[in-house]
């Protein structure tokens, strides 16, 4: 999706797409991008008391979405224009779902990239045979570089989400959900530029006008909400849901939004990582940030959704797998599977085996152990140790809290 900072400049004003463009772009994309499935989730509709169908564009070959916006935007283009080639700017899922169906085209693709792009971002892209330059720290260096690049080598410029074509091949997402499951109450998709859920509208809103659309932002970056209803909440900050990162909406996504689009959840970062840790324990599906915003949206409102059928856009799934592994423990530390312990004692012989065995014998699990005796405000005797362990829930870890207690030991969790 997009990145997270302010994409390319607005296109020029072009005619909105209609749902006749979306089954357009669904004839015209069928058999050259997955039909991702549409499945239900029974564990978590369980847990939140809604029916829940999720369509796993994170399965696409790319990891994402994009790729059906990026091919019938290029099999619209004239011979002449595929002959020029296309340029964008990009360092995530738009650049590689661009690059992925112009080199099955043959059609030149230039990608650029903030010098500050991951290196296996940058990988990734030039092995889909694009030309990647890297421009700038910022998006808006690497857009400004796009555009002088656009014009001195008469590029074909492929914005993210404000263009008709990309808006439309996003759209066939709905039209599968909608052929594929059951009549929704609701359709839920993540926000970033608008090109997504504007596309599921125009679908939805002429195939079953009684479904709600349902767009969800970060918290963090609330641009289209604020582009909607006139506000002026405060855009920026370091979201997990880096893919819809958008500092501002675009120009013809809005007034499709402000057309088509029922509502607008906000969710904060908290919610993203409870979500996105729960399709992975729960559901046993790999997303990225955005691709949990959906998930997040159900959780910030419960009793909204409870008893309704809703279909969740899982959008990308493409997430760096050392942030993955920080929120999957952190989760697990939340829960009061993982938890520190700081535990006081006497500085002599056996009393670190004795505080082990204890925790051993109420079936903790000790992953790890540091004892502190210089740095510590503790009377000279007495020393400290962190202890950190692995339990089966917070009542669990209650248990060894306490009997560490009864043993004499005085406890506290040092970190959570």
């Amino acid at each position: 999706m997009a990145s997270n900072a302010r994409q390319q400049s607005p296109a020029p004003l072009m005619s909105a797409p209609t749902a006749t463009d979306v089954r357009a772009a669904a004839a015209r994309i069928y058999g050259r991008v997955m039909r991702t499935p549409l499945v239900r989730a029974e564990k978590l509709s369980a847990i939140t008391g809604a029916d829940l169908w999720l369509k796993l564009e994170s399965l696409q070959y790319t990891g994402a979405f994009k790729e059906r916006g990026a091919l019938n935007k290029l099999l619209t283009l004239s011979a002449a224009e595929r002959k020029r080639g296309v340029i964008a700017a990009s360092a995530g899922n738009h650049a590689q779902g661009l690059a992925r169906h112009a080199k099955a085209l043959g059609v030149p693709a230039m990608i650029v990239m903030p010098t500050t792009t991951p290196d296996v971002k940058v990988r990734q892209t030039r092995a889909l045979d694009a030309e990647v330059v890297l421009a700038g720290h910022t998006f808006e260096e690497a857009r400004e570089r796009a555009d002088a690049l656009c014009a001195e080598r008469g590029l074909v410029f492929v914005h993210p989400f404000d263009d008709p074509e990309i808006i439309a091949g996003q759209g066939t997402i709905a039209l599968e959900m909608i052929e594929d499951g059951p009549q929704f109450d609701a359709m839920i998709a993540p926000i970033g530029g608008g090109g997504l859920i504007c596309g599921m509208a125009l679908a939805v809103k002429d195939a079953s006008p009684r479904t709600q659309v349902i767009g969800v932002q970060s918290a963090l970056f609330p641009s289209m909400k604020n582009a909607l209803d006139g506000t002026a909440r405060a855009v920026g900050g370091n979201t997990l849901a880096e893919g819809i990162a958008v500092k501002e909406a675009g120009a013809l996504t809005r007034q499709i939004a402000a057309r088509l689009v029922d509502d607008i959840v906000l969710v904060d970062e908290r919610l993203l990582e409870r979500a996105l840790s729960m399709l992975m324990n729960e559901q046993k599906t790999l997303v990225e940030g955005a691709g949990a915003a959906g998930l997040a949206a159900i959780l910030s409102d419960a009793a909204r959704f409870r008893g309704r059928t809703i279909g969740l856009v899982l959008c990308g799934g493409n997430i760096d797998a050392r942030l993955l592994s920080m929120i999957l423990m952190r989760d697990l530390a939340r829960s009061g599977r993982l938890a520190r312990l700081r535990v006081q004692l006497l500085d002599m012989p056996g009393q670190l085996v004795r505080v082990a065995s204890i925790i051993a014998e109420n079936d903790g699990n000790v992953i790890d152990v540091g004892h502190h005796r210089t740095y510590s405000d503790l009377p000279a005797k007495m020393t400290c140790m962190d202890v950190t362990i692995d339990t089966q829930g917070q009542e669990h870890l209650d248990r060894i809290i306490e009997n560490l207690r009864v043993a004499g030991y005085p406890v506290e969790i040092a970190a959570y």
